[in-house]
């Protein structure tokens, strides 16, 4: 998990049958936060379970990054911004 940048993109939304399935909360891996710090995350601000935690941060270890939420733009910015608060990379975007 690398750096404590973040950015907060423009929401893309697809639409189908005019239903919008929102946007998803990516983190990215860095070499700085320990798989604890970002499981404690996880559970804390997404309000993951501690499995759920757990697989996501394995998943952001070996693959780089992973969505850990989706929903609606405004709810996941606060979440974004708590991430990055906390020194973890996180974006929302696609």
């Amino acid at each position: 998990m690398a750096t404590k940048e973040h950015v907060i993109e423009s929401p893309v939304v697809e639409t189908i049958d005019g239903i919008s399935s929102g946007v998803n909360l990516i983190i990215f891996n860095d070499d700085v936060n320990t798989f604890d710090h970002v499981i404690e995350c996880l559970v804390r601000i997404c309000n993951h379970d501690f499995i759920q935690a757990e697989q996501s941060a394995t998943i952001i270890h070996y693959k780089g990054k992973s969505i850990v939420k989706t929903g609606e733009h405004g709810e996941l910015a606060a979440m974004c911004q708590a991430l990055c608060d906390e020194g973890l990379s996180a974006v929302i975007g696609e």
